[in-house]
């Protein structure tokens, strides 16, 4: 598929877990430009290979919070609270 909004009413979500590498690769990404939340979009093959698009340092999520069942909201604010992410 070209475009994912194409079919977008078609769509459905779900986690998957981020590989430690990668996780650990996104943490450092993080670090090196000084911020404490990014956004990251990927393309995954299916074959498993996760191809890096880009990182939104203001993205938007709270579409994906229902959609995915996931408590990003939650996590979030307990970042800002904490200063710091155990996700």
């Amino acid at each position: 598929m070209l475009d994912w909004r194409a079919e977008y009413r078609n769509l459905t979500y779900e986690p998957i877990r981020c590989p430690d590498g990668m996780r650990r690769t996104l943490v450092r990404f993080l670090a090196r430009f000084g911020l404490n939340f990014g956004a990251f979009d990927f393309a995954v093959t299916t074959d498993g290979t996760w191809w890096f698009l880009e990182c939104n340092p203001n993205g938007q999520w709270a579409w994906l919070e229902d959609a995915a069942g996931l408590p990003i909201t939650t996590a979030i604010a307990d970042l800002l609270e904490n200063g710091e992410n155990n996700a």
